[in-house]
């Protein structure tokens, strides 16, 4: 297996657990709102909110569209009232405070800066809640840089997104760049199109009927260690 020397994590569902930083401030909201909260409305705003983040990624909405939308959809299913931009904000707040790791991600992250190679966050998440996370994590000396889309100007997977990333980082061959991530469309599609190896990180075992195609694919961070 080829080695590398910068290694470009994707933020949510790859280095962070966005899942359980996701619940509890959904929780946190509901409770201070005074609004009855269940794992059914967990369910329901996953639903939603997947669906959105969809249409986002595939170009359709703005940013701005699917922080609000996401939650009147979810107020409108529920049956309950609310100022969704008032919501967002503070949800966001509550959200960025979750910097709990994937299994695997702190020492992944020790091992390829101890030796001496270099990680960078490419994310299409929230700037204000990425920033607040990455300063929270346990990982965050192992972190050179991030580039999150809202302040870029392109996400992934753009081809300028990557251009971008390309010429603020330290000039190195593709050849030594490697992309890891959870999502098949705006992470390994994105990579595979500017030229550079993709790492799918695939822990729930998923079938792939995309015809994306990354370079690797694994289960678990622990396996990156061989491409170090």
């Amino acid at each position: 297996m080829r080695k590398y020397d910068v290694f470009l994590f994707d933020a949510d569902g790859t280095l962070y657990d966005f899942d359980k930083a996701e619940a509890n401030a959904l929780k946190t909201m509901f409770e201070f709102c005074g609004f009855r909260y269940s794992d059914e409305t967990l369910a329901e705003y996953r639903d939603i909110n997947t669906r959105i983040w969809d249409s986002y990624e595939k170009g359709e909405i703005s940013k701005d569209d699917l922080q609000t939308l996401r939650f009147s959809r979810l107020f409108d299913t529920i049956g309950i009232q609310h100022d969704e931009t008032d919501f967002n904000n503070k949800y966001l707040a509550e959200l960025g405070k979750g910097a709990f790791l994937i299994d695997g991600a702190f020492d992944i992250c020790q091992a390829i800066v101890s030796c001496g190679k270099t990680i960078y966050i490419v994310s299409n998440g929230i700037l204000a809640t990425q920033e607040a996370r990455i300063k929270h994590s346990l990982i965050k000396d192992c972190i050179t840089g991030f580039f999150v889309s809202e302040f870029v100007g392109y996400k992934k997977p753009d081809v300028e997104y990557f251009e971008y990333v390309f010429s603020h980082i330290p000039q190195v061959g593709k050849d030594r760049i490697l992309l890891v991530g959870d999502s098949l469309l705006a992470d390994i599609a994105g990579g595979n199109d500017v030229g550079i190896d993709t790492c799918w990180l695939n822990m729930d075992r998923s079938e792939n009927h995309t015809g994306i195609v990354p370079t690797y694919e694994i289960r678990s961070l622990h396996d990156l260690i061989s491409l170090i």
